[in-house]
């Protein structure tokens, strides 16, 4: 059965947008040129969507979020830049995400099921995964990757060129370094606080897979090893846990260094 569009008739829809069946604009949202809206997408009032952008199936937009504005950079001067968006995303009032830039892909790219609260701010160039949550009022600057299930506390902000590791948790912390995975960060100094017992116990991790994560982290944290060092530890701990390569891969690749 195909669902009809319910588009609000005080929504401003530019000719060259274009919009799934099953798509439900409401009243003086504007939606611009170049904006794919796929099916199922709620639109709610008072947003605003600017293309290019291109929006997958079943996403909410909730009023007053502006979604593919132009990025926040002196540098941009107009090019062709672009925000893709998947599935099931749900984007609270007043979120706020930036298109690319020519200097840092032309992309912004943000997963499936994730969740952004209120007032959220997604910068030009940033790479989001899947099943994140961003609390109210956090902020990624420019050029920001984060990964899968990462989680992020209200007034939780990152510096640009950050990587945000699978599964951590930042509690109201400033971040200015790469974080590693499975790791919770805590506090305007963003300390590291130990691993996400709770958050990986909730998505399925067993007590055999913790116990193997907790060394490996003693290893990174507490045994006064430098990086490399530390990486020829852990190499000997991936045959009993595989998790652990998440650790080494990201110690591999942090131009910025980690929080620690």
């Amino acid at each position: 059965m195909i669902v009809e569009q319910a588009i609000d008739s005080r929504a401003v829809i530019h000719p060259r947008a274009v919009i799934a069946e099953g798509v439900e604009i409401g009243p003086w949202s504007v939606i611009g040129a170049d904006v794919v809206i796929g099916e199922g997408t709620w639109v709610g009032p008072h947003a605003v969507i600017k293309g290019p952008t291109r929006m997958g199936r079943n996403n909410k937009v909730y009023q007053f979020s502006s979604i593919g504005e132009d990025p926040q950079d002196k540098k941009y001067n107009g090019e062709k830049t672009e925000l893709i968006i998947g599935d099931d995303n749900i984007f609270r009032e007043c979120t706020t995400i930036s298109r690319g830039t020519a200097q840092g892909g032309r992309l912004t790219h943000i997963g499936n099921d994730n969740l952004f609260m209120a007032y959220v701010h997604i910068a030009h160039d940033c790479i989001i995964g899947n099943h994140t949550i961003f609390s109210n009022n956090a902020s990624l600057a420019g050029h920001v990757t984060v990964d899968d299930y990462a989680t992020f506390g209200g007034f939780s902000a990152v510096h640009q060129f950050c990587r945000i590791g699978a599964h951590a948790f930042l509690s109201r912390a400033m971040v200015g370094k790469d974080v590693l995975p499975y790791l919770m960060i805590s506090g305007p100094e963003a300390a590291v606080c130990g691993l996400n017992s709770v958050g990986l116990k909730r998505r399925g991790f067993t007590s055999e897979t913790l116990s193997w994560l907790k060394r490996a982290y003693k290893v990174i944290f507490r045994q006064g090893l430098k990086i490399p060092q530390a990486l020829v530890e852990l190499e000997k701990m991936v045959p009993e846990c595989a998790h652990i390569q998440a650790f080494i891969d990201a110690l591999q690749e942090n131009p910025r260094g980690i929080v620690r």
